[in-house]
């Protein structure tokens, strides 16, 4: 999907995650911000499926020197 490639992007890199149609709105925006509160995760994209179930695009900008997901 362009603008929105699994792994990394110049400046940006990319987390995507689906949610299955029984996770509530709640559940799946808890679960979204604990990532953006413990490694720097935004929101970038969300497709809803006709079956209930979401697609979810997260991004960070790109920071040298570090492991993945581990916070600073």
């Amino acid at each position: 999907m362009a603008g929105y490639p699994h792994g990394e992007d110049g400046d940006w890199e990319y987390a995507p995650l689906r949610f299955d149609a029984g996770v509530s709105r709640s559940t799946a925006a808890t679960m979204l911000s604990i990532r953006a509160e413990f490694s720097g995760w935004e929101l970038a994209r969300v497709l809803r499926f006709a079956d209930g179930s979401r697609r979810v695009w997260l991004r960070r900008r790109r920071t040298p020197g570090l492991l993945p997901d581990l916070t600073p």
